[in-house]
């Protein structure tokens, strides 16, 4: 099982860590607009489903939230449509400027009293925030593109209170024909069109990579229970394109 991503050329976790911020830079212009395309806006409904999913914890206003990874904001978005007037802001977190740029401008735009985020630049497996201070930590799309998965679970098991909640929304490869399809798609005209639009083969051939490098379901669920977390589920959405991890810290006993 693959320990973390592996961008092209990178030797050790810095240097992919490195590889992924500057390729995650030089696509944000086109980030959103590539993403809606090439999904036919599933993501959106992917986003949106992983929020309802949450609910429970999202309504409770005083719930310390982090959408980490959170790229330009659309997780953090779905996930602030479930949060009472008067919570507290959801921390949205990431450590590419460029996207986190453009994700501070759309919380900037909500109205005003509507519930909003904070952006914060840092890093996933280090992050700036106290142990055992949060109720419920998500990333969407996003730890798959970390250097470490363990330490990603590690990172976030320490800043998740005892009995708080993890949710990873990530892409896999599904099986059976309509992976074979999928397959041909994702290795073959995706790249095409996002090497058409973005003007660089990299950053769009290294999503179907990344895909296959992640860990498969059985693969992942052992690796959270092995980093202390209990009641591991997946659920795919789309015939298993993408689906939700959900797991909670171990509580004290």
């Amino acid at each position: 099982m693959s320990s973390g991503a592996k961008p092209h050329g990178a030797r050790d976790e810095a240097a992919a860590a490195t590889a992924v911020r500057q390729m995650f830079d030089s696509i944000a212009p086109r980030y959103d607009l590539l993403n809606h395309l090439l999904s036919a806006n599933i993501d959106r409904l992917w986003w949106r489903r992983a929020a309802r999913t949450l609910r429970p914890v999202l309504a409770n206003p005083d719930a310390s939230i982090l959408d980490i990874c959170c790229g330009t904001g659309d997780m953090t978005l779905a996930l602030l449509k479930h949060r009472p007037a008067g919570a507290h802001p959801i921390l949205a977190v990431d450590f590419t400027r460029a996207m986190l740029i453009r994700a501070s401008q759309k919380f900037a735009a909500r109205k005003h009293g509507l519930p909003t985020a904070v952006a914060i630049e840092a890093d996933a497996l280090h992050l700036p925030i106290p142990p055992a201070s949060l109720d419920l930590v998500v990333s969407a799309f996003g730890f798959r593109n970390l250097a470490n998965y363990q330490a990603g679970l590690r990172e976030f098991h320490r800043v998740l209170k005892p009995g708080g909640q993890l949710a990873i929304l990530d892409f896999s490869e599904p099986g059976g024909l309509i992976g074979k399809a999928y397959a041909v798609y994702f290795r073959h005209v995706l790249p095409a069109i996002g090497r058409l639009i973005v003007g660089q083969a990299g950053p769009y051939s290294y999503l179907p990579a990344s895909v296959g490098n992640f860990p498969p379901p059985p693969a992942m669920l052992a690796l959270m229970l092995s980093s202390g977390y209990e009641r591991c589920a997946w659920q795919p959405y789309t015939f298993g394109i993408a689906g939700l991890y959900t797991a909670r810290r171990l509580a004290v006993a």
